[in-house]
């Protein structure tokens, strides 16, 4: 069974089982981008039925469209925000038309799905019409980039949701080793004694900034510019129904949306992409850190820091009997390097706007939800599969600490630098440790003394001590 239905471009066939029309058919064949549909994006899905339901309400208040066809529109609308209807979603994620093959996607499907409930077939737009009916009182220029808004915001929660479990796995290790004793490192040299478990802390603080950030960039995608239409003029617009259709938007999404104050700067205004998209580079970049410090602090495990274990998942060598990698730092560090250059991928997009619009908005969205995807799942797998499952080598960090030259610094306000400076190189030179220089050889400090200075509490939260 099929159907023909035809465009000013001329008539195409389809079969009668699918829900899209002409206009996404034609978007199917000419964009073989990615390989990826944007059915593999099901919350920009439900974005877009969201915008064309409250654009359908509040073109029923405005009276730009009949109850009849309005409230049909609505339903269908619900059956997509409910999860239906997803695989007919079938135009690459990279389009030219700034959208418009998704956008098309998006009204037809609607109309189709509104028509079936009201007993009619499928193309029958004389009664529900994809352009005059579910697109009244808008344009991709408007409904897309409202509709990316809206999913983003979406995303960006499930993703707070996964970098707030890193956080919370990180502080667990931070009270598991406050006891710990480590030295802590400037320049890859040894610096002044500190507790792992603080550096477990400072990591979880550190993706907790991550996700204030994200709350912050969010709220620059509220301001969206639905009832813009073609440029930001209102074109084809009724008096009232940007207000009308953000309001009703708000209102079922639950989320303050607001209507931009000009809407023409806001139709090519891009700058709120470019915001979140370094707000995820940023994160990519401190979880890059992160992640080569877990590695350094893991190596080994003979030769290397070995002051934590990993959790051994897998065989790590094809050649090397035994050998055990730190696969899920390594896997965390490629996807933030992908995340790094899809950031220059969104700059770019951004910056490649002409006049009352910007057309690369389709990249930006795949650069977007890219980068969102694969960090949550990259920060679940570090946080599930590695983190929960690290364990400290306590005595190999004790003895690093001891036989350290870094120390010295705590005996500086007792003995002067210039003379600790002179025991350090002497310690070094000549392989001896600072106990034995100190207390043994020179008797500048009482075994007593010593123990006062270097005590666990001292060491990882030093008092001034004089002598």
């Amino acid at each position: 069974m099929s159907r023909i239905e035809k465009d000013f471009l001329g008539e195409r066939e389809l079969p009668d089982d699918v829900y899209y029309g002409v206009q996404t058919l034609r978007g199917k064949e000419n964009f073989h981008i990615t390989g990826q549909p944007m059915s593999l994006e099901p919350t920009l899905i439900q974005a877009f039925a969201y915008v064309k339901k409250a654009a359908a309400m509040a073109n029923l208040e405005c009276g730009a469209l009949k109850a009849e066809v309005a409230e049909p529109i609505m339903k269908a609308c619900d059956r997509l925000i409910a999860g239906e209807f997803v695989d007919q979603f079938v135009t690459d994620f990279i389009q030219g038309g700034a959208g418009t093959s998704t956008n098309m996607n998006a009204n037809e499907v609607i109309a189709n799905v509104a028509l079936e409930m009201l007993g009619r077939p499928k193309g029958d737009y004389a009664v529900i019409n994809p352009n005059d009916h579910v697109n009244c009182s808008q344009s991709t220029n408007d409904s897309y980039p409202s509709a990316f808004r809206l999913a983003l915001i979406l995303r960006l929660r499930q993703y707070q949701d996964t970098l707030a479990k890193l956080r919370d796995a990180f502080a667990a290790k931070g009270e598991e080793f406050s006891r710990v004793l480590k030295m802590g490192r400037t320049h890859l040299q040894d610096a002044v004694p500190m507790s792992l478990g603080s550096e477990f802390k400072g990591f979880s603080i550190t993706v907790n900034e991550e996700i204030d950030r994200v709350s912050e960039s969010c709220n620059l995608l509220r301001e969206i510019n639905l009832g813009a239409t073609a440029i930001g003029t209102r074109v084809n617009a009724p008096p009232g129904y940007p207000e009308i259709a953000v309001k009703h938007l708000a209102d079922l999404t639950g989320i303050d949306f607001i209507l931009a104050s000009d809407l023409v700067e806001a139709t090519s205004d891009t700058g709120a992409y470019v915001q979140v998209s370094g707000v995820l580079k940023r994160t990519a970049v401190q979880m890059t850190k992160i992640c080569t410090d877990l590695r350094m602090l893991a190596s080994g495990p003979r030769c290397g820091f070995n002051e934590i274990l990993l959790p051994q998942l897998q065989p790590g060598s094809s050649i090397m009997p035994g050998k055990v990698n730190p696969v899920i730092p390594e896997v965390v560090n490629q996807t933030c390097f992908l995340v790094i250059g899809l950031d220059t991928t969104v700059t770019l997009a951004a910056s490649a706007g002409q006049l009352q619009l910007n057309v690369m908005e389709p990249v930006i969205g795949y650069a977007l939800f890219t980068s969102i995807s694969v960090m949550k799942h990259a920060f679940k797998t570090l946080t599930e599969n590695c983190i929960k499952g690290i364990r400290a080598n306590p005595e190999r960090t004790q003895a690093m600490v001891m036989n350290s030259i870094g120390i010295v610094t705590q005996l500086s306000p007792i003995l002067g630098y210039k003379q600790c400076a002179e025991m350090a190189r002497e310690a070094f030179q000549q392989n001896k440790s600072l106990y034995e220089i100190v207390v043994d050889e020179r008797k500048l400090l009482t075994p007593e003394k010593w123990e006062e200075v270097f005590s666990f509490e001292n060491l990882i939260s030093p008092k001034y001590i004089k002598k």
